[in-house]
């Protein structure tokens, strides 16, 4: 299973939040280029870089991720405001992989395009509340459940999805391993959401996702990379 440090980026400093609200954060650092390379000396297998300011649509961090990608050797995967196909495409000049949220749902044409030329650059967030899945920053509802988008996005050929618990997010009060484990069964998931300690990552493991992602634990000290890899 592959470990991923979580990057979130708002006006140019790391911060995590509590189930996507901005007004509820805590900054970790005013320098995203060297909490980049902290997590890779200490060995994550990739780096998760979300611009928060620009999936809330109000600025953009493309400078400093383009730095972070110059400053690392590896993978980055990219999410947060890639709403266009042309966004798509400038932030794969700069990652392995892109992180597809609300334009995968309000316009899947633009994703089936992203996937032909991007085969296996693509993942799609499927950021879940109660069974269904939410967009625009975690604020609206699609009306889909969980199981009818990764059905649907498989059709046309994504191989990878970031399954987030919304309300566990930022909260360490442990994944929703049931929702993680359904989907793990038809897909590739990589697991995000509420996750506070090595017991956490062995149950994820166990649900067979492919992928997890490290945030407040890792900012907090309650989980090291280190400790994680040995048992993922």
């Amino acid at each position: 299973m592959k470990v991923i440090a979580a990057v979130d980026i708002m006006g140019g400093s790391v911060v995590r939040l509590v189930r996507g609200n901005p007004d509820d954060k805590v900054e970790y650092s005013n320098d995203p280029v060297e909490t980049a390379r902290k997590w890779e000396t200490v060995g994550a297998d990739m780096l998760h870089i979300v611009d928060l300011d620009a999936a809330f649509s109000t600025g953009s961090n493309s400078e400093l991720i383009a730095k972070i990608s110059q400053a690392v050797r590896i993978p980055l995967q990219i999410a947060g405001g890639i709403r266009s196909l042309e966004k798509a495409e400038e932030m794969l000049s700069m990652a392995s992989r892109v992180v597809i949220g609300t334009m995968a749902y309000r316009e899947p044409e633009v994703i089936r395009k992203l996937v032909k030329k991007n085969a296996d650059r693509v993942t799609i967030s499927v950021d879940q509340m109660g069974g269904m899945v939410m967009v625009k920053g975690w604020k609206e509802s699609t009306g889909t459940t969980v199981a009818d988008a990764i059905s649907q996005f498989l059709a046309v050929g994504v191989d990878e999805f970031l399954l987030t618990s919304i309300d566990r997010d930022g909260t360490l009060q442990g994944p929703d391993i049931k929702t993680l484990a359904d989907a793990a069964v038809s897909a590739r998931i990589i697991a995000s959401g509420g996750i506070s300690s090595i017991e956490d990552v062995i149950k994820i493991r166990s649900a067979g996702c492919s992928s997890v992602i490290i945030g407040k634990a890792m900012y907090d000290g309650k989980v090291s990379i280190e400790k994680v890899k040995a048992v993922a």
